[in-house]
């Protein structure tokens, strides 16, 4: 799809009242509003709106990060901790993987809702000395609008140009690594995460999808904070028409928590035991609660969550954080 006819689209669907203007409530604290707004005036109009949605080239200013290369390390786990699908309980495997569930997309969609994948609210607040890249479809937004059925949005999308790298937001090991060619989500990267790895009390697996190729990363790989795991691109199907490359650049990133260790590779994606959804926003608040029914009852002043970034020399924001946004941003002039 054109990004223009996209971009019309989704502003009809965000303008929910019709006065041809996005106030900050309708823009549902997609992040960088005041960025968008280049005339100051409290409101998004089409046009400034539509900028996210531009093809931008390439990368440029917003550089990965160049950190030191070092000696592969195979994290031993990944095989131990790899189980059968029969492992895992038929409600969370249609949770998880709502596109290869036996009864059907439906019926995933219901078992996601019972596991996590509702609204939160929760929206992203960068640091004042850092330009990054932010969100236009949101956690669990409903798709009800452009799908012939009803469903939910089970991450976040942030657009970006073609081949922007694409960081690992925090230590961890590739646990899935999957070419996609048939499903939505196109060429994908999921990196599971210890509580050492993150500083939470469990285990966390994140998921980097619509990538333009494969990384040279393998399977059991460690990898760290800001190391690159792949590059912006648009693959997978089309949601709303089945097609390839109708898609604008950006990354669909996905969170999933988890108490146990173990995860089932189904052969098309990961699967934890006991996983629920999470917003990935929950997990750079970094306290409790986790669980999604409980985070969209925190009043509204808790609703804006700070992002820890990398910048493209490779230093973080704040120093000591072990979870950075999955695009290094631009420090300020």
């Amino acid at each position: 799809m054109p990004a223009l006819k996209r971009a019309e689209r989704d502003f009809e669907h965000i303008d929910t009242n019709g006065d041809g203007r996005l106030s900050p409530a309708e823009w549902m604290r997609r992040g960088n509003f005041e960025d968008l707004d280049t005339d100051g005036d409290g409101f998004l109009s089409l046009q400034e709106m539509s900028f996210i949605y531009r093809p931008r080239g390439k990368p440029g200013q917003l550089a990965s990060p160049i950190l030191p290369s070092g000696t592969p390390e195979i994290d031993p786990s990944y095989a131990t901790d790899r189980v059968s699908k029969s492992a895992v309980s038929n409600t969370t495997f249609c949770a998880i993987d709502r596109e290869a569930c036996g009864l059907g997309f439906a019926s995933g969609t219901t078992a996601a809702l019972s596991l996590g994948l509702i609204p939160t609210g929760l929206g992203p607040r960068f640091p004042a000395a850092a330009t990054c890249l932010g969100i236009d479809d949101y956690y669990a937004l409903d798709y009800s609008f452009k799908r012939k059925t009803q469903v939910f949005h089970g991450g976040l999308d942030i657009p970006a140009p073609w081949d922007t790298p694409v960081l690992a937001v925090a230590a961890g090991t590739v646990v899935g690594r999957f070419q996609g060619n048939d499903t939505q989500r196109g060429v994908e990267v999921i990196l599971r995460h210890s509580p050492e790895d993150t500083g939470l009390p469990f285990w966390v697996y994140t998921q980097y999808a619509h990538l333009a190729a494969l990384p040279p990363q393998g399977l059991g790989q460690r990898v760290r904070m800001g190391e690159v795991i792949g590059q912006t691109g648009n693959t997978g199907l089309d949601g709303s028409g089945g097609n390839k490359g109708n898609r604008r650049p950006a990354v669909h990133f996905v969170a999933w928590f988890s108490p146990e260790r173990q995860f089932a590779d189904t052969g098309s994606s990961i699967v934890p035991v006991q996983g629920q959804w999470m917003d990935p926003h929950t997990m750079y608040r970094g306290k409790p609660p986790f669980e999604s029914s409980k985070v969209a009852a925190l009043p509204d002043a808790e609703k804006w969550v700070d992002i820890p970034v990398m910048f493209g020399n490779g230093a973080t924001s704040p120093p000591s954080t072990r979870l950075i946004w999955p695009y290094a941003c631009r420090k300020r002039q």
